[in-house]
This record gives C-alpha cells, sequence and structure tokens, in this order.
C-alpha cells in the first residue's frame, strides 16, 4: 500500500482497494480480488462433544468418549467444544416466560455451554485437557505443544449481540455454529459433531421410526430440502457453503465405541455433509 497526501498538503490517505468504497456494495464485493484464506491449523481436529445427546447422560456415555479421545490423542491433534444440552433448553424456557430477548438468552446458553466444558476438561485433566476461552485461540500451538486436549465451550461470542431470529427469539446460533465458526477460522483438519444418532435422517428418528437414514448430502441439497428437523443447527450449511477452507462436516454417534477413531481416521461413517 502506497500514502496519498491531499492537495492541500495537511492529511495522508492510505491508498487500498477498500479506500472510498462502500462495504455493502454487492458489485464491489464480489469484483474485491482477495488472497486465499489461510489456513492456520489444518492438523488440528475439532470434536464438538453434544450437550443433551452426549454431556447430559453422565456415566453412561462419557467415561467411553474421553478415553477414546486420549487414545486418539496419540495419533491427533484434538480441539474438544461442548453443547449446553438440557439445561441450556430450561433456562431458555424460564427466559421466554419471563419475556427475555435473544441477547440475555444466548447469554443464559453460553454459561450452561460452558459448565459442560468445565466437566469435559475435569474428566480430561490426567490426558492433558485444559480449559480455554475463546481468546486462547492464539495460544493453540502451546498447548498442543505441551501435550494438551483443549476444551472450549461451543457457544459462539455474540451473547449480548445475538442476532434475533425471524420467528420466535431462541438464538439461532448456538453450539454447533460456534464449532464450525471456529472450524473456519483455523482451517481445521475436520470438524466432528458427537451426537447420540447414527447421524442425518429426513425426520427425528427419536419421534418417527419410518425417518431414513442419510449417509452423505451436500449442504446446498440439504438446505434446499428444507427438513422440518435437523440434527445440526440450520446456520451450520450456509457457514459450510460459504466457507474457503471447510469441504464437509461429520455427524457421528458417539455412543458406539471406535467411531471418533475411524472418523479421525476419514472413514466414511455416520453422515458427510459436503460443501457443494
Amino acid at each position: 500500500m502506497t500514502l496519498i497526501r491531499e492537495r492541500d498538503g495537511r492529511r495522508l490517505h492510505i491508498k487500498s482497494k477498500l479506500m472510498g468504497e462502500s462495504l455493502v456494495s454487492k458489485s464491489f464485493i464480489e469484483g474485491l480480488d482477495v488472497a486465499p484464506q489461510k489456513r492456520l491449523f489444518p492438523d488440528v481436529n475439532i470434536l464438538k462433544i453434544g450437550g443433551q445427546s452426549i454431556c447430559d447422560r453422565g456415566v453412561k456415555a462419557l467415561p467411553s468418549i474421553i478415553r477414546e479421545i486420549s487414545e486418539c490423542k496419540k495419533d491427533h491433534k484434538i480441539l474438544v467444544t461442548t453443547g449446553g444440552g438440557t439445561r441450556s433448553r430450561h433456562i431458555y424456557a424460564i427466559g421466554l416466560e419471563l419475556g427475555m430477548p435473544t441477547g440475555i438468552l444466548a447469554k443464559l446458553g453460553n454459561s450452561v455451554s460452558e459448565q459442560n466444558a468445565l466437566l469435559v476438561t475435569m474428566l480430561l485433566a490426567p490426558y492433558g485437557g485444559i480449559k480455554i476461552g475463546h481468546d486462547e485461540i492464539v495460544k493453540l500451538t502451546s498447548y498442543f505443544e505441551q501435550g494438551c486436549i483443549p476444551v472450549m465451550h461451543g457457544m459462539p461470542p455474540y451473547d449480548y449481540f445475538a442476532i434475533p431470529p425471524a420467528k420466535g427469539r431462541i438464538p439461532l446460533h448456538r453450539t454447533d455454529v460456534g464449532t464450525i465458526i471456529l472450524a473456519d477460522l483455523i482451517g481445521a483438519r475436520t470438524c466432528i459433531f458427537i451426537k447420540d444418532e447414527k447421524g442425518l435422517y429426513t425426520d427425528d428418528p427419536k419421534k418417527n421410526p419410518r425417518a431414513k437414514f442419510i449417509p452423505e448430502i451436500g449442504a446446498k441439497t440439504l438446505i434446499a430440502k428444507d427438513q422440518d428437523d435437523l440434527i445440526i443447527e440450520r446456520p451450520c450449511l450456509e457457514i459450510l457453503q460459504n466457507s474457503e477452507v471447510l469441504t464437509q462436516i461429520q455427524i457421528i454417534n458417539g455412543l458406539e465405541e471406535g467411531n471418533i477413531t475411524r472418523a479421525l481416521n476419514r472413514e466414511k461413517i455416520g453422515t458427510i455433509i459436503h460443501k457443494e
């Protein structure tokens, strides 16, 4: 970039492609040439442990998952995020009854997700588990060099500034969204969602036994299908579709031993949603 002095000689300006342009102009943004996005941590795998599907099951689910993650640490760099689960739904219900805005609900959900992050961190402590905040992403290299497994709560840091949805007031951007945004930010090797189902179905298999399993599908196609129910938060599909560094996300059943290992080894298990 070069410096430009005004004709009267009083001020200096930095000449750039963005100088004097509107950042809301569609034609300008579409024609703006930018360098390819840098993948900051292309060897890091993000595992999202579901709140309601895994954490809420306690001893029936978490110990075996913690054990498998600790074993996988030998061959893979792993960053764990956590969901909120039933307790977040409970606090959402109370907040809605009391007329709380979306930003307050998001802040409340954040605290529950953080509780689960603390819980998972303590279980992973003997294997290098360490709880980190969003600002500590820049320290990931140091944590991995020390053999740590960083654990972060999944809620994106919008809090009071959460975007109100078109209908209702429950935050659209919750722990699944926070996880995939994180994966896009660092250019992760994999982004794996650990749930209590085989993967994506045409409907909720817990409510509809005739729901059909979907082993692989494109994000754009899934958006167009506009299913009534999804196993992940809907904005994840648009984030994947718009990402420069993510090509897919994977949803697996963490209650089946060995699935985490297989997913980290890039095996086609569960459901793979790919960018189209």
